[in-house]
């Protein structure tokens, strides 16, 4: 056995003796204006506990009230993953003790979910290309969000090593959807791909749906990461694991493939696999354990008795079912079509989750080369330096678009452009803002850019007497010199153009 010295095993041997099957649970907070069960508002960023009121903290004597807006999301949701809609469906108390729950139940739905079934074909990046997988989808259900706690003092932000913790609630009671898949099988050494192209295809279709920012750094959208394994695809399956909270795409596959090597390292040396939740550590890369992982009689589930079951009329749902944007598959191929992308390219700009990003910075006047140039170029190279989605970096697609235009008319040029967006990125402002605080806009006066032509040719005179005898390329040298003495602010074809006159040379 090829095993590392922390008891893991090498994912590649680990593929060649286990089977993988994923399972992922994904909770997505819903962009309503109130909560589930109230009428309080949802805002992000409030004063911690500034948005409650006795019906989402459980005092004696409050009723709730569902959120018809709620109800319609999920309808829109279990709809446009091809599922149905239950005639009948209900809420249920799930219980459990947590200080973020404040009435130590979650309202949730239980065995009489809103919708059932359905699937998600997900395109997958392979060494072969890109391959479509089918994700068959469980269930989507509705329930209300627990509050948040928060651990201070010590170094991990977890309750172990706190000095004290923290409660604000005001998130306790905004409306959720889970949706959970069935088992996936079959995905051999792309498991933790799959994982994370699923939860990206999710992520889209709720951007288009509308029904939720899905903004996995700010919570609205988490993933718990279920792994097991066994011998062959025919065994019965193993015990799972489900890693809980997973906040970032990068994250959920870095997850599932880390308990790939956790698992296999424990069954290969005679041990057995806990059926618990773990924690997901972005900093170190591994799972720890959390709590054995509960079976469904463990939370005493009881039909909610202050709330009425729900039947969603079939000609609402049936309008609902109207009002569904184009598939996320169609939607792709055709923004293809229209940009004008390579498979290869549109490929590139999937696996990254840049679609929206791309289209959205289209939208905002830029070409779609230009858009893709600095999506997949510059913004993407600094969010994988700091470990960030790419979504999440502090620029919009406004913003990028602004950039571009000034690259096309001629204020900037390709290098300042990145020194825009950097100060873009560290909050220096918009991008005129950084332009005009910078002074980076391009020299285009010839009488400057001939004054520091003359001095290159000066400091230079062996490059200058090689142009002068017809070498051409030499006068990169000499550009280059330009460049460096503009910071580069001079347009290089200008400077070029200026070089070869001054020294008689033809272009």
């Amino acid at each position: 056995m090829t095993a590392l010295s922390s008891g893991l095993m090498s994912y590649e041997e680990a593929l060649r003796r286990f089977d993988p099957v994923i399972g992922l649970e994904v909770h997505v907070e819903l962009g309503t204006r109130s909560k589930m069960f109230c009428g309080c508002p949802t805002d992000f960023g409030a004063p911690p506990n500034s948005q409650v009121c006795p019906t989402c903290l459980g005092l004696p004597g409050s009723l709730p009230v569902v959120n018809e807006a709620a109800v319609e999301a999920a309808i829109r949701i279990g709809l446009a993953l091809n599922g149905e809609i239950a005639p009948w469906c209900r809420f249920a108390r799930k219980n459990y003790f947590y200080p973020d729950m404040p009435k130590n139940f979650q309202v949730s739905q239980y065995d009489e979910p809103i919708a059932v079934g359905g699937w998600l074909d997900v395109p997958v990046d392979t060494p072969d290309g890109a391959r479509t997988m089918r994700v068959d989808i469980e269930r989507a259900h509705l329930e209300e969000d627990t509050g948040k706690s928060l651990h201070v003092g010590g170094a991990t932000g977890r309750i172990h090593g706190a000095d004290h913790s923290l409660v604000d609630y005001n998130r306790a009671g905004i409306p959720l959807v889970e949706i959970v898949t069935r088992p996936v099988e079959g995905t051999g050494a792309l498991a933790p791909q799959v994982a994370r192209a699923y939860v990206a295809a999710l992520r889209e279709l709720l951007r288009a749906l509308d029904v939720s920012p899905a903004r996995m750094e700010l919570g609205q959208l988490r993933c718990d990461a279920n792994l097991s394994l066994r011998e062959s695809p025919q065994a019965p399956y193993g015990l799972r694991t489900e890693t809980k909270n997973v906040n970032s795409l990068r994250s959920i596959e870095r997850a599932v493939r880390y308990e790939v090597t956790r698992q296999a390292g424990v069954l290969a040396s005679g041990g057995r696999v806990r059926q618990e939740t773990r924690h997901w550590h972005e900093d170190t890369g591994v799972t720890t354990p959390g709590r054995s992982k509960e079976q469904a009689e463990d939370y005493r589930y009881f039909p909610e008795p202050d709330l009425v079951p729900l039947a969603p009329d079939r000609e609402w749902v049936e309008a609902l079912r109207s009002t569904l944007p184009e598939p996320p598959d169609a939607h792709r191929r055709r923004l293809q079509a229209d940009w004008g992308f390579t498979d290869l390219e549109m490929r590139d700009v999937v696996a990254a989750g840049a679609v929206g990003l791309v289209e959205a910075t289209v939208a905002a006047g830029a070409s779609p080369a230009g858009a893709r140039k600095w999506w997949m170029g510059e913004l993407i190279r600094r969010a994988s330096a700091t470990a960030t989605e790419l979504d999440a970096l502090p620029v919009t697609p406004e913003q990028v678009a602004r950039v571009q235009a000034m690259v096309e008319d001629g204020t900037l040029n390709d290098q300042l452009a990145r020194q825009v967006l950097e100060g873009v990125l560290s909050g220096e402002g918009d991008p005129d803002t950084v332009v005009a605080a910078r002074g980076l806009s391009i020299v285009s006066d010839d009488a400057a850019l001939l004054g520091h032509v003359d001095a290159a040719v000066e400091a230079h005179p062996d490059v200058a007497a090689k142009v002068r005898a017809g070498k051409v390329a030499a006068a990169g040298a000499l550009v280059g010199a330009v460049m460096k003495a503009t910071r580069g602010q001079a347009d290089a074809s200008r400077v070029r153009e200026l070089v070869l006159d001054r020294l008689g040379a033809a272009g």
